[in-house]
């Protein structure tokens, strides 16, 4: 019989009615009922009778003889010395199947972008930081989080990322959130509340993105890129927009950087039109081959919302992100969504400790060594196992580009992959547009066990084979 957290003796809300008959009759139907319906499940530990009583308001003696009746039944089972626990598993009453969660099954060769090696979360470092900030913190810091976050985790984020990305702001204008997707939606709202209308967006880029701003009631409106990143001076072809979502240190999925004179350029254009452009610093902590490039957000902090998260470096789990505003963009922000929701004060607490203690420093160091050789290894196998597949996009970040041969059908590649229990992704879905640039796949090694990589590449090959 089953014994989790979730079936130990507590409190059972039933419900007896104003039927007729005895007491110990009513509490026996309602027992029954709750037992057939599958609301109690099988294993489940019964409140002991004093407390159950208690709780109904009734004489123990009710209590005892609708258990007793029920063990009778076959509905409880009764042991000396432990509690009395539903057995019955029969056909649910009413004619109603319960729904039944099915999910996908896992892959067991994760080639897909989008999450950090989830092996290589710091569990202690972690676990120690979130200790120190339930024995340590007042009392006082138990309640509801400040608005835009925490001050302690505003003040040193504001001091990280100036000295690690040359972002230059104050405690004031950075805004704790759940994600750079939260962030999105949060500066859309703002842009909407003063007549912004569209969203500029990198064309192909991050199809999530795209439907949060098209859930905030903006128009997001493909722009090109190309090796030198976004087509800065395709934006004087679309009259009236006034806002541009791009990732310049690390373009997704294409992998390109901003260039300088694009960097240049597309300041300049928010500045003629009164604009604004939202800096998805994406990747930016895990460069191989080049030396480091600033934040945009550095060279004119008037014009650049930053946006960032934790989702890369350590965990989607966490749920913490930031945004970097112009002070006027921060005002509006409090002000238009005072219902947002914040990461729990505890872990934004225990984040703040890592930043202060030079543990996240350390992490990332640990990471980009460790992705860097496993990029390598990647792209060593992949020339070895499909020399006519060339890749591109690997001098940073957790993923790169594999141009499949014209003969291959890439869709084809991801359902063949699939059957193999590979995930990999399709170059093609990150398009909002008909316009493709050659074909292939994405494939990330952020969450690849080292392992892994050659069983992983030798499946890749076979499904490529399959979809000639």
């Amino acid at each position: 019989m089953p014994v989790s957290q979730t079936n130990l003796a507590g409190d059972l809300l039933i419900d007896l009615g104003r039927g007729e008959g005895p007491l110990h009759e009513r509490v026996k139907r309602a027992l029954r009922s709750a037992i057939r319906s599958g609301r109690v499940e099988v294993g489940t530990a019964l409140p002991p009778s004093r407390q159950l009583a208690g709780d109904l308001g009734c004489s123990r003696w009710a209590v005892t003889e609708a258990y007793g009746q029920l063990v009778a039944e076959g509905y409880l089972e009764a042991r000396s010395g432990s509690a009395t626990r539903v057995r019955w598993s029969g056909d649910r009453d009413g004619g109603v199947e319960r729904p039944v969660s099915r999910q996908a099954p896992e892959a067991r060769f994760d080639l897909a972008p989008g999450l950090p090696d989830l092996r290589a979360f710091p569990r202690s470092r972690w676990a120690d930081a979130v200790r120190a900030q339930v024995t340590n913190t007042a009392f006082t810091e138990f309640g509801y989080s400040p608005p835009g976050g925490h001050p302690r985790l505003r003040e040193l984020l504001a001091e990280y990322l100036g000295r690690s990305r040359g972002v230059s702001t104050t405690a004031q204008d950075v805004t704790v959130c759940m994600s750079v997707t939260d962030g999105v939606r949060r500066v859309c709202r703002a842009l909407r509340s003063q007549g912004i209308t569209a969203v500029g967006c990198e064309e192909p880029g991050w199809t999530r993105l795209r439907q949060v701003i098209r859930a905030a009631g903006l128009e997001p409106v493909p722009v090109r890129t190309d090796g030198g990143g976004l087509r800065v001076d395709d934006l004087a072809g679309h009259s009236g927009l006034r806002a541009v979502l791009a990732a310049p240190a690390h373009q997704f999925p294409l992998g390109t950087v901003l260039v300088p004179e694009r960097r240049a350029a597309l300041l300049d254009w928010a500045r003629r039109v009164d604009g604004v452009v939202l800096e998805d610093d994406y990747d930016a902590e895990f460069r191989y081959d080049r030396r480091p490039v600033a934040a945009l957000q550095g060279m004119d902090p008037s014009r650049v919302v930053l946006l960032k998260s934790l989702s890369k470096t350590l965990s989607p789990a966490l749920g913490i992100g930031w945004l970097v505003a112009p002070s006027r963009w921060t005002d509006i922000l409090h002000r238009i969504d005072q219902t947002a929701t914040h990461p729990p004060v505890l872990d934004q607490l225990a984040f703040a400790a890592l930043l202060e203690s030079g543990g996240y420093d350390r992490h990332l160091r640990a990471c980009r060594q460790r992705y860097r050789v496993r990029r390598d290894t990647l792209v060593r196998i992949l020339a070895e196992q499909l020399p006519d597949a060339p890749v591109s996009g690997i001098a940073a970040g957790l993923h790169l580009i594999l141009r499949l041969p014209a003969a291959v059908d890439s869709a084809a590649v991801v359902r063949a992959a699939a059957a193999r229990s590979l995930s990999v992704a399709d170059l093609a879905a990150y398009h909002a547009t008909e316009d493709h640039v050659g074909h292939g796949l994405v494939l990330g090694y952020g969450n690849l066990a080292d392992s892994m990589v050659e069983q992983a590449v030798r499946h890749l090959r076979a499904a490529i084979e399959e979809s000639r």
